[in-house]
């Protein structure tokens, strides 16, 4: 018996030296992981800018001219291939940030594109140069998606100027920070989720009468719809209303043929966020990602690409797409 447990005593110090091997072994490896991290950006294409940004602070609703570090949104490396080809589209929130980048990559792949906006007239004006130096025609339509008269307006506009109308990207957006509830007035909520949701309805809804089968609308929700934000409490609400929006549309017109999806960004260097944040915070924006920095509308663009083109994504609705810059969301 004495012999039996000698042997089973050693054969259990083998095993035990064993795993104190293998844990040598992976503390030196990890050492050496430690030594060559670093705090920089991580790049997986083109080199993107990176924190620090300059500590600006833009008056609302934001122009994207008087950015110091202006968003990235002509996706130089991106190659039309006809996938809108003949359609037309609209995108509201078009003026700038990712509704600019999308509106150019719309027009890429051959559609003529109606630029939507509040009254950022220089920066319209923008997208609509860079739209037709795509060879597509554009129409800009300011005013304030909170009114149904007015989204009912701008679509016939869109229809009577282009003949048709196959794609509706809803983008515009408002958003301010607030440190509580408290801070909360029914005037800010009621500006946010007007804004927000309602003027999503108000575009579907007067766009739905000109969709035909094979149209496709893309919202724009957010991370944190998926996450919430302890300091954007209204605007995270509205984004989770999107969500749940896109998912019902989807399921209310798929006998029609016409498909809705959303795109949730994470962090995305435009002027809604230094329209939003104070210099210092904005400084590092994006930083606590996976990728240590925000993500450009250019890299958010060929998401809506791909969710409007019936050629890329027609077995696809009522998905929120996330591009959020975080492994695992």
């Amino acid at each position: 018996m004495a012999n039996q447990d000698e042997a089973g005593n050693k054969a259990a110090n083998k095993v035990a030296d064993k795993q104190k091997t293998i844990q040598q072994q992976q503390d030196q490896k990890d050492a050496k992981t430690q030594k060559q991290e670093s705090d920089e950006a991580v790049q997986t294409g083109v080199d993107q800018p990176a924190p620090p940004f300059p500590q600006q602070h833009l008056a609302k609703p934001g122009i994207e001219a008087e950015m110091e570090l202006k968003p990235k949104f002509m996706a130089e490396q991106y190659k039309g291939s006809g996938k809108l080809e003949g359609q037309a589209a609209i995108v509201t929130g078009a003026d700038s940030g990712i509704g600019r980048a999308v509106a150019v990559l719309f027009a890429r792949e051959g559609a003529d594109v109606a630029v939507m906006y509040l009254n950022e007239h220089e920066d319209a004006e923008e997208t609509k140069r860079c739209i037709e130096a795509e060879g597509r025609r554009c129409i800009t339509i300011p005013g304030d998606v909170k009114d149904p008269a007015f989204c009912k307006d701008a679509v016939a506009k869109v229809v009577a100027g282009f003949g048709r109308l196959d794609v509706l990207v809803n983008n515009a957006a408002f958003q301010e920070h607030a440190g509580s509830l408290l801070d909360i007035t029914d005037e800010r909520l009621d500006e946010t989720f007007r804004t927000n949701i309602y003027g999503y309805f108000h575009m579907a809804r007067a766009a739905l009468p000109h969709l035909k089968r094979g149209a496709a609308i893309v919202n724009t929700g957010s991370v944190t719809g998926l996450k919430g934000s302890g300091k954007l409490l209204d605007y995270s609400s509205t984004k989770g209303a999107i969500h749940a929006f896109t998912m019902s549309l989807a399921a209310s017109l798929i006998e029609q043929g016409i498909r809705v999806n959303a795109v949730a960004p994470g962090p995305v260097w435009t002027p809604l966020n230094p329209a939003d944040q104070s210099p210092d915070k904005i400084k590092e924006f994006g930083a606590s990602t996976t990728y240590k920095r925000p993500a450009q509308p250019e890299e958010l663009s060929p998401a809506y690409v791909f969710l409007a083109s019936s050629v890329c994504s027609g077995y696809i609705t009522g998905i929120v797409l996330p591009v959020t810059g975080v492994v695992g969301e």
